[in-house]
């Protein structure tokens, strides 16, 4: 899977992906581009999900037509996502073209 993580996600994300091609925007010189300029040009260089941590881009954006899966992570804090990585892996594979899910704050008893 070919995997874009947002500006204001960790780059350390990128470790709990390591079976998928994972870029940020900030690699590919997309940093500071709004959210409808950035999953445009995602989809044109056929990226299959964009990592977002960014809680208004599903109320900013008509995504009814993208193909782009969409994961938005319930927070941006590099130190907590890393302790999750298991967690935000398995959400990873689950997801499917076009599909957008909002990850909720895994449940650390259950991990």
């Amino acid at each position: 899977m070919k995997i874009l993580l947002d500006e204001c996600v960790p780059v350390q994300v990128r470790n709990a992906l390591l079976k998928h091609e994972v870029h940020s925007a900030t690699d590919t010189r997309w940093r500071g581009m709004s959210n409808g300029e950035l999953l445009r040009l995602a989809e044109q260089q056929d990226f299959d999900l964009l990592v977002v941590a960014d809680k208004n881009m599903r109320y900013q954006q008509d995504l009814s037509e993208r193909r782009i899966a969409i994961l938005e992570l319930w927070t941006n804090h590099r130190p907590t996502l890393e302790r999750h990585s298991k967690y935000i892996s398995l959400a990873v594979e689950r997801m499917t073209p076009g599909k957008y899910v909002e990850l909720q704050a895994p449940d650390s008893s259950i991990l």
